[in-house]
């Protein structure tokens, strides 16, 4: 069941969902209140400064993207991202956090509770709260399904809090749900009108005129450029350096949508459309000179803001402002690649505000899925990712071999015998990798040899041995 659709227009959803979905926008609100006046607030201070949200995929690119896009200069909390499992860039966060870690309010996002790059970096951000002497779950809030392993954690822990995510809602068009609601409204930003601005556009997308449908014109101008097979990338350039991220957004939001192997009807198609993207004016100092006289391999989507700033301007020639150039560069450009053939698209918008972007999500959200019925394929779910996923698992899994392997051995083995022992079978460029790594981690390997030359190698565990 597809329905992210009805978190901006209750009254479509099922009768069961009715209440659920504007009884959680309340719950949020209410909550965000007090943290806002300080009646959540932490053990170890008046109120929290600063909010620390950890997920990955949609549970991190949508609030990213609205973040950047709309937050105030000054907003009510700041807000940072761990939204991988690099041990480097947890650090780093941790590192900027680490004098507020008693005001921060910890967000963790997880549909199913078990993503692992989402429970690695609430792992280690708890370490880092207890290394502190502070209580993790005083300054937790969970957004995860009723039922997840999540769930049942916060249930035994006792959380700070608990907001639901459904299964009606996927991950990349999971922005108007408490995933993205939540860290805007701490931002002060109006998640009222982000819905409102949603419900405007779905309902302009289900006119059945095409001239007038802008998903529809949106999604038949993609199958144009791509002959229907996704023959070109999609180049977004938004002119405004607060939508720099929307390209970054539309990657998950595009690709893992129309990125299928088969469509419907089981046919092998490999359906898909790339998406990237800089901001304008930058990327004419970046790659437009490509894009202009170099391979005609994609069309181009400008994002037009209207509204310079809100107050006004200087001039910085005569009659001409900042803006003035800006806008003359989109225009400039748009006008360069037509004259060398080359395809755009210009959507316009009046202000970068939470209406117009919340319109401009859901446009996007609509294009895909119009897009999804002309290439006839499934733009709700993502094989190739769990596909990825299992293969980490199994090497993770094979990690756990090659240690046991080495901490049972009692003299250096060559890695060919280590494969052996471990069952790798003919894996044995997968064993070298794991164990390249974990040398270079300090984890007990020792690799003894020329590292350009693996046949070479002996390899032994100066650790702890297995009890």
């Amino acid at each position: 069941m597809v329905g992210h659709y009805w978190l901006r227009n209750p009254e479509i959803a099922p009768l069961e969902l009715k209440n659920q979905i504007p009884g959680n926008i309340d719950r949020i609100e209410a909550f965000v209140k007090k943290v806002h006046d300080g009646s959540v607030r932490p053990p170890e201070a008046p109120k929290f400064t600063d909010i620390l949200s950890i997920g990955i995929g949609g549970s991190a690119l949508g609030p990213e993207f609205v973040a950047e896009a709309l937050s105030a200069a000054c907003p009510p909390l700041a807000i940072h991202f761990i939204d991988n499992t690099d041990p480097t860039g947890i650090d780093r966060i941790l590192n900027r956090l680490h004098h507020r870690l008693n005001s921060t309010l910890v967000i963790v996002t997880s549909k199913s509770g078990g993503t692992p790059e989402t429970r690695n970096g609430m792992l280690e951000v708890k370490h880092a709260y207890e290394q502190q002497g502070l209580n993790f779950t005083a300054h937790a809030v969970v957004i995860t399904m009723l039922g997840s392993k999540m769930d049942e954690l916060e249930r035994i822990e006792g959380w700070l809090a608990e907001f639901p995510m459904f299964d009606w809602v996927g991950g990349r068009t999971s922005e108007m749900s408490s995933v993205g609601l939540l860290s805007a409204s701490l931002l002060g930003i109006d998640v009222r009108a982000l819905l409102a601005g949603a419900k405007e556009m779905d309902s302009a997308t289900r006119v059945h005129e095409l001239k007038r449908n802008p998903a529809a014109l949106l999604a038949f101008a993609w199958y144009a450029a791509g002959n229907g097979k996704g023959e070109k990338d999609m180049v977004v350039l938004p002119y405004k350096d607060s939508l720099l991220l929307f390209s970054r957004y539309l990657q998950q939001l595009v690709m893992e949508s129309l990125g299928k192997e088969k469509d419907l009807d089981g046919n092998t198609v490999h359906q898909g459309l790339a998406v990237y993207g800089n901001k304008g004016s930058t990327d004419q100092h970046a790659f437009v000179q490509q894009l202009r006289e170099g391979v005609a391999n994609f069309f181009v989507t400008f994002i037009e803001v209207l509204e310079d700033r809100a107050g006004p301007s200087i001039e910085v020639e005569a009659e001409v402002t900042s803006g003035d150039f800006l806008s003359g560069f989109l225009q400039g450009t748009r006008q360069a690649l037509f004259e060398n053939l080359r395809d755009s698209i210009t959507v316009t918008i009046s202000r970068v505000d939470a209406r117009s972007v919340g319109a401009l999500i859901a446009l996007y959200e609509r294009a895909v899925g119009f897009y999804a019925s002309l290439i006839n394929i499934n733009a709700y779910h993502q094989p190739g990712v769990e596909a990825g996923k299992k293969a980490a698992e199994n090497l993770l899994g094979l990690q756990r071999k090659i240690l046991s392997v080495l901490k049972g051995a009692d003299q250096p083995l060559t890695l060919p015998a280590l494969a052996e022992k471990a069952d790798a079978g003919e894996r044995i460029e997968d064993v070298y990798k794991i164990l390249r790594h974990l040398a270079a981690n300090r984890r007990g390997v020792d690799l003894h040899g020329d590292l350009a030359k693996p046949g070479g190698l002996t390899i032994s565990f100066n650790g702890p041995a297995s009890v």
